[in-house]
C-alpha cells in the first residue's frame, strides 16, 4: 500500500491562509473496492465483476466514485482543516473512472474563509497521474482555539 499523507492534526480558522492546500495519496486496492461494497452495500458488478465490468464503457472494473470522493473527505477531515471540522456541503464531478491498482492524488485548497461564521471553501479534486477524474467543492466549518 502506497501513502504519500501529510502530517494529520488540526489547522484552526485562525492560522487558515486563502492557497493553503493539503493532499493525499493512495493506491486502491481490489480489498478496498470490495470493503467499500460491504460497508456502503452498493454491489453494482462494474465494480466486482471482472466478466460483466469488461462489456461495459469502462472495459474494466472501476473503483466505486464515492470511495474516491472519500480520499477528499479524509484530507479535509485529517489535515485541512482537520480534527473538529464539520463538513457542510461538497460537490462532486466525475470525470473518470479509478481502476483496481490506480494511485489516486486527492487535493483540497482554500479559496475562500469567512472568518466570522468560521466557514471555509476549498477546491477539491482527484488525479490518477495528470488525468483528473473528480473535481468539486467543500464547505466546512472550521475548528477555532475560541471554542476549545
Amino acid at each position: 500500500m502506497m501513502f504519500d499523507n501529510q502530517p494529520r492534526g488540526t489547522i484552526c480558522i485562525e492560522d487558515i491562509e486563502l492557497g493553503m492546500t493539503r493532499h493525499l495519496r493512495k493506491t486502491v486496492t481490489d480489498r478496498d473496492i470490495a470493503l467499500f461494497a460491504e460497508i456502503s452495500t452498493d454491489r453494482n458488478p462494474v465494480h466486482l465483476d471482472d466478466d460483466y465490468a469488461r462489456q461495459t464503457i469502462f472495459e474494466g472494473r472501476i473503483a466505486h466514485g464515492m470511495l474516491t470522493a472519500g480520499l477528499i473527505s479524509a484530507v479535509i477531515g485529517e489535515q485541512l482543516p482537520g480534527h473538529g471540522t464539520v463538513y457542510l456541503g461538497q460537490s462532486l464531478k466525475f470525470l473518470g473512472p479509478v481502476r483496481p491498482g490506480d494511485t489516486v492524488h486527492a487535493e483540497v485548497r482554500v479559496t475562500a474563509i469567512d472568518h466570522a461564521r468560521r466557514r471555509v471553501t476549498l477546491e477539491t479534486h482527484c488525479a490518477v497521474g495528470d488525468t483528473v477524474v473528480l473535481k468539486g467543492e467543500a464547505l466546512v466549518l472550521a475548528p477555532s482555539r475560541k471554542f476549545d
